[in-house]
């Protein structure tokens, strides 16, 4: 099927720099009717790329998109792998989500010839939402609350996952809607984004996640509402979006740090309706780019936030980037985007390189 370049017009909620250029949107093909719900780039090959949903499928990229080959996990059809993480086109893990038995985490190192479960989940009432990547060994997940107690699993080296639990407020967790709510920094530092409870909370471990401490973000909150995704681009800078997922609550859908995660301040919704799922930063040049996505459409801002620009207005449930820029958005029925940004120099907007 030919390669269809989608150039979009510019619909701007608020002018964004001059330095930055609309990227070019590629359609690709997944060969598959999923819904998947996460994307993740090789740090070390941009053709390479991993992407994930339900019914039990995946599907891997080695030449930047141009294929793609989708499968499903033998014996695990009915699960819905809502976040991964990949390192190479024959290492990575896929996290399934859901009550009790249907959250675990698999690991591959044959490209998915083989698949083993490194976690299985025994807590009937935990619900496994997102993970984070340290490295190849360092790693973490976390569940909606239990008792009073967010349940918090992790690993040394990829393949034997120990569960411990943090405090949390009664009702508190996670949207495991793009594999965005929980973020690893090379520095050592992690993030959590939560909801459903009384306050919307960023929780922040500088420790590699012994210690957290937590801020509020004054985004909507409510049962079926609060932070679905966290994007980072440094240690300080970041951003927390969400929305009302279920239910009718109404209030700011995004915000943005400076300090790492001590304070937010409120800043534009991105100019689609509804929640936002996914966020994520890609590194153009000098510069950083922060796309957001939802079933309303996908918007990118050169500014963390303070402007925004329409990407495009179908459905996406999730984006990642690779150490290049080069990136991909994800969501209903198979469908898969390519984004490709024009090179700039310079330094981003706010007069610093991302690190």
């Amino acid at each position: 099927m030919p390669i269809v370049l989608r150039f979009v017009v510019l619909s701007v909620a608020c002018s964004l720099p001059l330095l930055a250029q609309q990227p070019v949107l590629t359609v690709q093909q997944s060969n598959s009717t999923a819904l998947f719900q996460a994307v993740s780039v090789s740090a070390t090959d941009a053709r390479v790329a991993w992407i994930s949903g339900h019914r039990g499928t995946y599907a891997v990229t080695t030449d930047g998109g141009a294929t793609w080959q989708a499968h499903v996990m033998p014996g695990r059809d009915s699960l819905e792998f809502r976040d991964l993480h990949a390192i190479d086109a024959r290492r990575a893990w896929l996290m399934s989500a859901g009550t009790g038995a249907r959250s675990g985490i698999f690991q591959t190192t044959d490209a998915g010839v083989t698949w083993q479960q490194v976690f299985a989940n025994a807590d009937t009432a935990a619900f496994y939402d997102c993970m984070a990547f340290l490295n190849d060994r360092h790693a973490f997940a976390f569940s909606d609350a239990v008792n009073g107690r967010m349940p918090l699993v992790q690993t040394t080296n990829g393949r034997r996952w120990t569960v411990r639990a943090i405090p949390s407020q009664d009702g508190e967790g996670g949207f495991a809607a793009s594999g965005s709510c929980a973020q690893a920094s090379a520095a050592g530092d992690a993030w959590i984004g939560t909801g459903t409870a009384a306050v919307p909370r960023v929780l922040h471990s500088t420790d590699r996640w012994k210690t957290w401490t937590a801020a509020e973000v004054p985004l909507v909150r409510g049962p079926g509402a609060g932070i679905t995704a966290i994007a980072f681009r440094d240690r300080l800078h970041g951003v927390a979006v969400g929305g009302a997922i279920s239910g009718s609550a109404t209030g700011p859908r995004a915000a943005r740090t400076a300090d790492g995660g001590r304070t937010w301040r409120v800043i534009p919704d991105p100019p689609f309706a509804g929640p936002a799922y996914g966020a994520a930063y890609a590194r153009v040049g000098n510069a950083a780019r922060l796309v957001v996505v939802g079933p309303g459409g996908a918007a990118w801002s050169a500014n963390d936030g303070a402007s925004w620009a329409m990407l495009d207005t179908a459905s996406y449930w999730s984006v990642g980037f690779g150490a290049d820029g080069t990136g991909w958005m994800v969501g209903p029925k198979g469908s898969v985007m390519r984004i490709d940004w024009q090179r700039v120099t310079g330094t981003d907007t706010n007069g610093q390189p991302p690190r």
